[in-house]
């Protein structure tokens, strides 16, 4: 698919980061509050994601859709950069140099899942700090005295509490998540990507380019909704180790998704389905895009011949 290039890639990936927060963030909070709220036993419930953003809206306004964007978009330049290049790089090494052709399975899974494995260690902190800010808003059940002025403020309260380790609690988790998700996303992807592309040989070139962005609307929407309806689970447990404040809760998140599941159901293992699904396909399709047309403002070749 991509041509060596480099560094090209990892400045492709970040472009695609930086999409990929401004669309899909707002979408984000709704879901951590939904995850964090609707799973307890005390507290406020929302009856739905749409309840849920409103209540936001009203009680903080548009600011509070977009608490803890500071740390994501950090978090997720990096991620995505790294992501997106490691991959790209990883399944080029294991096609030999040769790109284009069928998407060749054996490539694309183990590089995905290596590149979800490396950026998980910057995920992991990035996410604590952004859940834990996303969770103390006005309906928060956090006390005023325990609440964080910012990121920072954050990471330093989290570090004297808990210790260094305190920042990458719900490190294995992220792992699992990270590794199989980019998995799924990245196959689907190339998948509808060569479909698309297949459908639409012999098309004129004069609509072309958009075209392409069609097709990477598409193909990066559906990798998002295959990814996150797989390892939601994974990200429900995540949210609960992250923001629980007590040290000795446990931290498998199996044992936490069986408790949710005696609790709630299956229902309460995908918490926060609604939002998730409704951010996954524009904040993925919108990174593929800026991905995709950013290689080729870069001059990364992509072929599928």
């Amino acid at each position: 698919m991509e041509g060596n290039s480099g560094y090209k890639d990892y400045v492709a990936g970040l472009m695609a980061g930086i999409a990929m927060v401004v669309t899909g963030h707002p979408f984000d909070t709704v879901k951590v509050k939904l995850q964090k709220h609707n799973t307890e036993a005390r507290g406020i419930k929302y009856k739905n994601g749409l309840h849920c953003a409103a209540r936001i809206l009203k009680t903080e306004g548009v600011k509070g859709l977009y608490r803890g964007a500071t740390s994501s978009f950090i978090g997720m330049a990096f991620e995505s950069s790294l992501v997106f290049g490691i991959y790209s790089q990883t399944k080029l090494l294991l096609q030999d140099g040769q790109d284009g052709g069928k998407p060749q399975p054996r490539a694309i899974v183990p590089s995905a899942a290596f590149g979800g494995a490396i950026i998980s260690f910057i995920l992991c902190p990035s996410e604590l700090l952004k859940c834990r800010m996303q969770v103390q808003g006005a309906d928060s059940v956090v006390p005023s005295s325990g609440r964080y002025g910012g990121p920072l403020e954050c990471a330093l309260k989290t570090v004297k509490s808990e210790g260094l380790t305190g920042i990458f609690r719900g490190g294995f988790t992220t792992l699992l998540r990270e590794s199989f998700g980019n998995a799924v996303f990245f196959s689907t992807y190339e998948y509808v990507r060569y479909y698309c592309h297949l459908q639409r040989k012999g098309a004129s070139s004069d609509s072309s380019q958009l075209i392409d962005i069609g097709v990477g609307i598409v193909s990066g929407g559906l990798g998002g909704i295959a990814c996150w309806s797989a390892v939601l689970p994974l990200d429900v447990a995540k949210t609960i180790i992250q923001t629980t404040p007590e040290k000795n809760h446990t931290r498998n998140p199996f044992r936490i998704l069986k408790s949710i599941y005696g609790r709630s159901g299956l229902r309460g293992c995908y918490m926060g389905l609604g939002p998730t699904i409704v951010r996954a396909f524009p904040a993925n399709a919108a990174a593929i895009v800026t991905w995709e047309l950013s290689a080729k403002l870069l001059g990364i070749k992509r072929d599928l011949n």
